[in-house]
């Protein structure tokens, strides 16, 4: 049986990858780094208190098979240009670069459609310097999920959001074909369960999901 540990559990997609990873039978562990704890307790649970400030202390707790990274923050919350950086760039690598030497063999990482070091958008800029750095280290077995729209109830209120996604909701019928259909719009649980059904097929050193490979996860394994 396997070990997993996971970073953002406590965001919409992680809360749901924790509950598809502490159901699934081939793990006997998973650890979760949080930054306060949360109001869920399992027989696999392990809780790890910290954030990207305190993670090199927790570093001999940051042992497992595969480790799951959906960190993230918004322009909103988080107005300032070097945090935010450091929150969707370098404590994602160092949570990465940390369980590479510990031992980790897989990695699942979410980004964003679009992600290129050298975009011109800061989002799909930063995401994919994040792809880069996670690339270059060399894991075993390196998995990105790229999705458009983010679908779902979230227990966040946010107003624009909502009216995104029921834009998205509108043309999602639309985005079909080669080119178009990796902008479709994904409900948050089904990229937890896209994540926690890639780990049963590990095959490429490095596999990136969009809209249709995680859709086809989903059906492929129910």
């Amino acid at each position: 049986m396997k070990r997993a540990i996971l970073f953002g559990a406590s965001g919409f997609v992680g809360s749901n990858l924790l509950d598809e990873l502490l159901n699934n039978s081939d793990y006997e562990k998973v650890t979760i780094v949080v930054r306060k704890k949360l109001t869920i307790s399992h027989p696999k649970l392990i809780t790890l208190i910290g954030d990207y400030h305190s993670l090199l202390e927790l570093k001999l707790n940051i042992v497992a098979d595969e480790i799951f990274i959906v960190l993230g923050t918004t322009k909103k919350n988080t107005p300032n240009k070097a945090e935010y950086y450091q929150i969707d760039h370098d404590y994602p690598v160092l949570a990465a670069k940390i369980a590479k030497e510990n031992g980790v063999k897989s990695i699942f990482i979410v980004t964003a459609v679009g992600a290129h070091a050298h975009s011109m958008i800061s989002y799909t800029k930063t995401k994919g310097q994040v792809e880069r750095d996670i690339i270059a280290l060399e894991f075993q077995h390196t998995h990105i999920f790229r999705p458009s729209m983010i679908m779902g109830i979230r227990k966040e209120k946010r107003q624009m959001e909502k009216l995104i996604v029921k834009l998205w909701s509108v043309i999602n019928p639309i985005l079909i074909g080669k080119y178009l259909n990796k902008y479709k719009g994904i409900d948050g649980k089904n990229i937890a369960k896209a994540m926690n059904n890639s780990a049963k097929n590990q095959f490429e050193k490095v596999k990136i999901y969009q809209w249709k490979e995680m859709n086809n996860l989903l059906h492929w394994l129910g």
